[in-house]
């Protein structure tokens, strides 16, 4: 088997997911029991096939968890107790990568999606979480986000032009600079920038994973949107259009598979909410989809289906993470085989 260089893909063997539990300090508030609800279906989901890594806020945050899951995990799930401001551990969970032999957790910056909120406590979680990991944890002084990024396996970074170039995130450079930066930090060789697309409600200044995703090392799935009214029609036609003539390293076309959008989704003053299914989860042997209880749901599992052959979809909420903008891709981050001190179940 080839062995993986630089930021690992998705589907590389998986032993833990972290995510961060919603408490009355972070924006959950107002919907706390249907997210928390919601964020037990998620963690029993991710247990089928990995050991949930779970933060919590205190001792009596971490029982009402456990009781909350009810021995229902198949995996174990293993809860810690950490300060952190938000739950989109996406964001600032560590990225992982493979200098030749050496796995490596690279610790970036974080500073609210371009300092709309605060992030003090979420910038510091993978240092508070030392105890854990069983390889280096390399902080990088740069502001990258997890959802911001994707890999092919095979040494190409896909990303948006509109977060890495035109967002208060780091010191402005040119395109070319920053390219070339962000590949040697996760060691790959080569960047494909889309510069349409973008959801309404969308506060990540359009995150690659809730747009186009790498299924393996030849498949692509993209947002896609058939209906000409829609107001995403548009801009997601010409992303359509970008992704189409996107080629892999030896220069052959990836394979895609657009994925039709959901029933527009509105929060209660209006707000169109960015509703997404290629916001999924790879977990080994399993893809967690969101699902938002409209007619969509079936087509969109049935195409990914076909993206993810010999995988397991399965069918998660994904009606309440959107009141905060994200997805079951945003709430998580994945953990490679090796990278923590405990074994998993």
């Amino acid at each position: 088997m080839k062995l993986i260089k630089g930021m690992l893909p998705e589907w590389a063997i998986q032993e833990a997911v972290m995510l961060a539990w919603p408490h009355e300090s972070t924006d959950w508030r107002p919907w706390l029991q249907d997210i928390q609800r919601d964020y037990a279906e998620l963690a029993v989901a991710i247990s089928t096939a990995a050991v949930p890594l779970i933060l919590c806020q205190d001792e009596a945050h971490r029982k009402q968890i456990l009781a909350m899951l009810d021995a229902r995990c198949v995996h174990a799930p293993r809860l810690v107790i950490v300060p952190y401001n938000d739950t989109w551990c996406r964001d600032y969970g560590p990225v992982s990568i493979r200098d030749g032999e050496q796995l490596q957790l690279l610790d970036f910056r974080f500073n609210g999606w371009g300092d709309k909120y605060d992030a003090s406590l979420d910038d510091a979680v993978n240092r508070q979480l030392t105890s854990l990991w069983q390889v280096p944890l390399i902080s990088v002084d740069y502001e990258l986000e997890g959802g911001s990024i994707e890999t092919d396996g095979n040494g190409s970074l896909l990303t948006t032009i509109h977060c890495l170039m035109e967002s208060n995130r780091n010191t402005a450079f040119e395109r070319q600079k920053v390219e070339a930066h962000v590949l040697g930090l996760l060691g790959l060789d080569r960047a494909l920038w889309l510069g349409e697309g973008g959801l309404s409600g969308d506060d990540t200044d359009s995150h690659i994973d809730n747009l186009v995703r790498f299924c393996s090392p030849d498949t692509i799935a993209y947002l896609a949107c058939s209906r000409k009214e829609d107001e995403h029609y548009e801009s997601l036609s010409k992303m359509e259009a970008q992704v189409l003539a996107l080629r892999q390293a030896d220069g052959s076309p990836y394979r895609c598979q657009p994925i039709e959008m959901p029933t527009p989704h509105y929060d209660e003053t209006g707000q169109r909410l960015p509703a997404s299914y290629v916001n999924f989860l790879i977990v080994n042997d399993s893809v967690l989809v969101p699902v938002f209880a409209c007619p969509e749901d079936a087509r969109a599992l049935n195409d990914l289906a076909s993206c993810f052959p010999g995988k397991k979809l399965i069918p998660v909420p994904g009606g309440n993470l959107i009141r905060q903008f994200g997805g079951p891709h945003c709430a998580t981050m994945q953990l490679p085989a090796g990278a923590l001190k405990w074994k998993a179940d």
